[in-house]
């Protein structure tokens, strides 16, 4: 296993590494697998990559995010027109059903509701804000509301997650109750997890996934 300095060093090299963030001072504390980021940063974009960034590298269990967005004064924008460029990036994105999400915008900080079919609409509405300048933050309180009752198989799902070759599903456990799918057990990253979700929301009829599954990327080395 990784000593805590090792991973920390890891984890400031893969923040260094991205373009957006080289010049960013991001400071870094590792703690048996468990990741703080503390500093500020002058956009929410670059807070969001120091965060993927830091999921990536191999033997971070878990990230406690403590950076600050401080937007530059020239960059500050009022509510209002954040608002106004919330909605114009949800008319531009094809995927994104605009009628049916609601925006609210406080000192900088956009919180987004509604219902929505698919998770990946109310992903994609997060996502389009993040890159929006005088953006501080974004709260997602978007619903699935699904269109289908069809019955949720699990096998289906066991099946799906089986096909996609990054994920190592063998200590990875599906359980379905109603709309919701539990996945539990063991992955060896961060990024796994994340996959491993994201498939389980691509099923008909999901309104909600527990994502429970723990990160233990030498679990496959002992096995």
């Amino acid at each position: 296993m990784k000593s805590n300095s090792e991973l920390q060093r890891d984890v400031q090299n893969a923040i260094s590494w991205e373009p957006l963030l080289h010049a960013a001072e991001i400071g870094v504390i590792a703690n048996d697998g468990i990741i703080t980021l503390t500093g500020e940063v002058d956009t929410y974009s670059k807070k969001i990559e120091a965060e993927n960034a830091t999921k990536n590298v191999i033997g971070v269990k878990a990230i406690v995010e403590k950076i600050e967005v401080k937007l530059p004064n020239s960059w500050v924008k009022s509510d209002s027109d954040v608002a106004q460029e919330v909605l114009l990036a949800f008319k531009s994105h094809f995927s994104i059903p605009d009628q049916s999400i609601k925006v609210k915008v406080e000192n900088g900080w956009v919180t987004i509701d509604g219902e929505v079919t698919w998770n990946y609409q109310s992903e994609a509405a997060k996502n389009v804000i993040t890159y929006l300048p005088g953006v501080k933050g974004v709260t997602n309180n978007i619903k699935i509301k699904t269109e289908t009752d069809d019955l949720i198989e699990k096998r289906s799902i066991e099946e799906a997650i089986a096909r996609n070759w990054s994920i190592n599903h063998t200590d990875l456990k599906v359980s379905v109750s109603g709309n919701t799918v539990t996945l539990s057990g063991i992955v060896d990253s961060w990024r796994q997890k994340e996959d491993a979700a994201r498939i389980a929301w691509n099923t008909p009829g999901i309104k909600h996934v527990v994502n429970d599954l723990e990160v233990d990327y030498y679990h496959a080395l002992r096995h």
